[in-house]
């Protein structure tokens, strides 16, 4: 039931001094000047998860044109730059109001991808915005005038400064906007150009460290295409624009150490997302069903059809349907690659300073030393044309140590200085004039991918204490009931929320699609086909503000990565093609 402001301040004004969990008396809707204001959980003490608000306000109240908004990507992005905006005014009025989080306000805040997000929406009817409050008090009783100062004094001003048009730089609006509309437009004309990533010319690709995300900004060398790879594409918004397009089939990044084979790499594994002006990619783009591939010693493997990479093990186990609680740097990279390639992946990428070596390459020597007989282990040389041919799965891959890998690439880019070259001839004269000599192994065919049922009392989200428990201490860590999922090796997960989301996802697809008969991939593509018609909210079934759109490659690897996970007996079937 809609009440009024007063009411608020009222009641407010009425808890001071009285004990914290008073404060839950406040839950409710109320309707303010210019926005309805919910309070939809109001926490039970100063050091707990602070309160969960909502602010929904009118497109007349707003005032963007509606050509901002008059699409589905344009609105993913104006909600972006206004949360992000939303985030400076909360950044300036949150201050310590007495102990614990007293006087905290913040939101889930974008970083260097433009995403999906619960944190501010827009609809055809409005803006909604989710955030959180910490609400003050001294010990443990209420500082009632101080959270009327918070809600009906910073609130007011930061929605004015934020949210509404007016108050606004227009000509940033509209950039933000229109630089990642353009984008995905790039990106949407890559299937149709027979190309896997396009980097723009004058893209900056370096980081300012591994842990930081944000464009290098001094010394850092703009990118220029290889004539040979140079394609032109266009821009709904500014026009055409030239860069480096990477073809179908496989392709080598090659060069001396830190020249930017890695770079140039990381760069590409981003283009799955959009991102804002300023973050120097905002032009680089990649097939959205790109999925990144490492070796990953200790993680467990659950059913997983790893024969194409892995046979005849000494004690005869089966690696049709694998299990292990510690896999191998060269078995944790093969099994990465079939759950990718299960559930749809069609571009792989791969950087051998994170590989395994010995599932990358097994060279001529070491095949006269070891028989083929007692290696189990066929290397990625001998099946990545294999998989392009027989299911059309591109490689883009990283080599600065085994030129064995020229004789099966189509492209061949060296980076020197940061600046990429076409040496595909050169490779490939080399080739020829120097044969590797070594024996190809693992057969003809790549091998099938299998598909797998999963056993849903296999997903158990109680913990000792709880019926449902799900947690996301940080970006690579997800806790699902009694169990601790390491995510570390998922390096295109961009944010922590987007985890938070994975986390619910997993029981959500355990309620709803995990019936023991139904596969893998189509539990994946109902779970992604429910988010795109009712939204994220129907994951959680209420209105959480820290959860973000992520990829069903990434769902999967989470659900791949729980140790007690068992696969359906007998529900599993090979299939011929990737859908």
């Amino acid at each position: 039931m809609m009440q009024s402001a007063e009411t608020l301040r009222f009641r407010l004004q009425s808890l001071e001094g009285r004990g914290y969990k008073a404060y839950k008396t406040i839950k409710g809707r109320y309707a303010f000047s210019a926005y309805t204001l919910i309070i939809d959980y109001v926490q039970g003490d100063p050091f707990a998860t602070p309160s969960r608000f909502r602010i929904l306000l009118s497109h007349s109240a707003a005032s963007f044109p509606k050509t901002l908004r008059q699409n589905r990507i344009r609105q993913i992005a104006l909600a972006d730059y206004l949360c992000r905006q939303f985030h400076l005014q909360a950044k300036k009025k949150s201050k310590n109001r007495g102990i614990g989080k007293s006087g905290l306000i913040e939101i889930d805040a974008p970083k260097q991808a433009v995403l999906l997000r619960t944190a501010l929406m827009i609809d055809s009817d409005g803006l909604e915005v989710r955030f959180f409050m910490g609400l003050p008090a001294r010990g443990r009783s209420i500082l009632g005038k101080q959270a009327i100062e918070m809600i009906f004094s910073d609130l007011p001003e930061m929605v004015e400064k934020a949210l509404q048009y007016k108050n606004l730089d227009a000509a940033l609006v509209r950039a933000f906007v229109e630089t990642v509309e353009d984008a995905e437009a790039l990106r949407n004309q890559l299937a149709d150009r027979a190309l896997l990533a396009f980097v723009a010319n004058g893209a900056i690709l370096p980081r300012k460290s591994g842990i930081d995300a944000r464009p290098l900004k001094e010394g850092a060398v703009p990118f220029q295409s290889p004539a040979a790879f140079q394609v032109v594409l266009d821009r709904p918004n500014a026009g055409v624009i030239a860069g480096m397009g990477i073809p179908f089939g496989v392709t080598l990044i090659v060069g001396g150490g830190y020249h930017g084979k890695s770079t140039l790499l990381r760069a590409i594994e981003s283009g799955i997302y959009n991102h804002p002006p300023g973050d120097g990619r905002e032009y680089v783009v990649t097939h959205s069903d790109a999925v990144k591939v490492r070796a990953e010693d200790g993680r467990a493997v659950s059913g997983a059809d790893i024969s194409p990479f892995i046979n005849n093990l000494p004690l005869k186990q089966s690696t049709d349907v694998f299990y292990t609680q510690n896999a191998s740097g060269s078995t944790s990279q093969a099994a990465n690659i079939v759950e990718a390639l299960e559930v749809g992946a069609s571009l792989l990428l791969l950087d051998e300073d994170t590989a395994a070596t010995n599932f990358m390459i097994r060279d001529h020597r070491m095949q006269k030393l070891i028989a083929k007989s007692q290696e189990p282990i066929t290397p990625f040389i001998d099946k990545v044309r294999q998989l392009y041919m027989a299911y059309g799965v591109s490689t883009i891959l990283v080599i600065g140590g085994s030129g064995d890998y020229f004789e099966v690439a189509d492209q061949v880019i060296a980076m020197e200085n940061f600046l990429p070259k076409d040496v595909s001839a050169e490779a490939r004269a080399i080739a020829e004039k120097y044969p590797s000599k070594r024996a190809k192994e693992g057969g003809e065919a790549f091998g099938q991918i299998t598909a797998r049922a999963v056993l849903p009392k296999s997903l158990n989200p109680k913990s000792r204490t709880r019926e449902v428990y799900l947690k996301v201490p940080d970006i690579k860590t997800l806790v699902f009931g009694n169990e601790t999922v390491d995510l570390s090796a998922l390096e295109q997960v961009a944010e922590k929320s987007q985890v938070r989301a994975i986390a619910h996802a997993l029981l959500y697809a355990k309620n709803h699609y995990m019936d023991g008969d139904a596969t893998l991939s189509d539990i994946a593509a109902a779970l992604m086909w429910d988010i795109s018609k009712q939204g994220l909210d129907v994951l959680t079934g209420i209105p959480y503000g820290d959860v973000a759109i992520f990829r069903r490659f990434e769902w999967a690897a989470a659900l791949n990565r729980l140790r007690g996970l068992e696969i359906a007996p007998n529900a599993s079937e090979n299939v011929e093609e990737i859908s």
